[in-house]
């Protein structure tokens, strides 16, 4: 079956989060089991296209009254075929996000591109959109193209990576959109008299999923909704829930990069090695005996760091020590600033993102905190799994569907109270070597591979 893909950012040309992840291993996967795919995003500024060759010179594209001529370049990379939208006027800037007061046209013009690719260079059986950034494809498929034959049966996926973000723009934006003025109203694009990109997705896609099952549930919900939980309880008939997979090539203690030492499920050496070289990296005590908590993440309020705040004291308290990885919220980096500061031998931090630190971290912790608030899926857990890193996590979204009680701990309550007894749990289990590596070995030999995930893919595609 023939897929094309449409995303605002895939690794390794562009990458902002794990939506990048995914598209840059989800197509590969599929490949892998026959299908052929392709994927289209911008070439932003900060993409690395040189190898990529122009397969289109001068595409002529219409949003609303906005009139643009784009280049499209292709590469293949893992079997995969990365269609680029060359637009400089609108993806040759600083960052790939940002707020620009052009972002809707510059996503409704990606929208366009792709349905300009679906027509004359690679045609599919379905188009995959992920997140707000590819919503519009849907209702232009459905109205404006409706009556062309070449997108005839041609069947639509959305894809909800994060709820959380749903590009609203001002009801004025709706006249740069070239739709039907019709389709501006609660039953449409309107959103609280904000025009919806993302609910443009939800409303017109022949279904939708989200990437983990149990946040398919939580999303029809007030509480994980966004305001749109209404929604999508009335479109809950076309919505199920497929988990993230992860790369095992890059993520995997036996062979993966940047470790001080390779171990196994068989002969765990290397985790001690791994553990002595993160602790003296880290400018920590070289106390093996202690357990070490490891936490790579952005500083967000979604990742539950208030919670942590919460409990700073009583866990400066316990025979424990920290490392933390990231960047964000300044309250946040602040807030671990402040910990290393005043606990120099317990806590220690990073300020942004380092990819061989997070694999060097993932191999040398013992335990890995996870305290969201919510979590559509999460992958450090699993790539925590892998590592013999015990994860802790809250029960919410996709830590809920690859955590157990036989692999890691859980807490269910966003307290600070509840977070503390997970904590506190997981440091007496600590206390027991022989069940303490039972409980690694367990989380080693679990497989979320994207193999398995694309499978349940193939399966939806084919149901449409």
């Amino acid at each position: 079956m023939k897929i094309l893909m449409v995303a605002s950012e895939a690794t390794p040309f562009a990458k902002t989060g794990g939506l990048a992840d995914v598209l840059g291993s989800l197509p590969a996967a599929l490949v892998r089991l026959g299908d052929d795919v392709g994927v289209v995003i911008p070439k932003y500024r900060v993409a690395e296209t040189s190898a990529a060759e122009r397969v289109w010179l001068a595409m002529p594209l219409w949003v609303g009254p906005h009139a643009y001529r784009v280049d499209i370049y292709r590469l293949i990379h893992r079997g995969v075929q990365y269609f680029f939208v060359d637009c400089p006027l609108l993806y040759d800037r600083p960052e790939i996000y940002g707020s620009d007061p052009d972002d809707h046209i510059r996503f409704a013009l990606l929208s366009q591109a792709a349905l300009g690719i679906a027509r004359h260079i690679f045609r599919p059986a379905v188009l995959h959109l992920h997140d707000w950034q590819a919503g519009l494809v849907a209702p232009y498929l459905r109205t404006t193209f409706a009556s062309d034959p070449t997108f005839f049966g041609l069947r639509t996926l959305l894809t909800i990576h994060n709820l959380g973000y749903q590009g609203n723009y001002p009801a004025t934006a709706f006249a740069d959109l070239g739709l039907d003025p019709g389709l501006y109203n609660p039953g449409g694009l309107e959103f609280w008299n904000y025009v919806s990109f993302l609910k443009a997705g939800i409303v017109w896609s022949d279904a939708i999923n989200t990437v983990s099952p149990t946040y398919a549930r939580e999303i029809q919900t007030p509480e994980y909704g966004f305001g749109m939980d209404d929604l999508l309880r009335v479109h809950a008939r076309k919505l199920s829930g497929i988990l993230n997979g992860v790369d095992y090539e890059e993520w995997n203690p036996e062979t993966g990069p940047f470790q001080e030492a390779h171990y196994s499920a068989s002969d765990l050496s290397g985790k001690l090695a791994s553990k002595k070289a993160l602790l003296a990296e880290m400018g920590l005590p070289p106390d093996t005996r202690r357990p070490l908590i490891g936490i790579v993440s952005r500083f967000a309020d979604q990742k539950g760091f208030e919670l942590l705040d919460g409990i700073a004291t009583w866990l400066a308290g316990q025979d424990v020590a920290m490392v933390a990885l990231g960047s964000g919220q300044k309250k946040y980096e602040d807030m671990f600033s402040e910990l290393a500061a005043l606990y120099p031998d317990k806590f220690a931090v990073r300020i942004g993102y380092d990819d061989a630190i997070s694999h060097r971290i993932e191999a040398g912790a013992d335990m890995f905190l996870m305290p969201s608030q919510y979590e559509p899926c999460g992958l450090s857990q699993i790539y925590s799994l892998r590592y013999g890193t015990v994860p802790i996590v809250r029960a919410t979204g996709g830590l809920d569907d690859t955590v157990d009680e036989s692999t890691g701990f859980k807490f269910v309550e966003y307290t600070p109270k509840a977070l503390q007894a997970a904590i506190a749990q997981a440091l007496d289990a600590f206390e027991k070597p022989v069940s303490w590596i039972a409980r690694m070995r367990e989380g080693m030999a679990k497989d979320f591979s994207w193999d398995m995930s694309a499978k349940e893919y193939q399966r939806l595609f084919r149901s449409l």
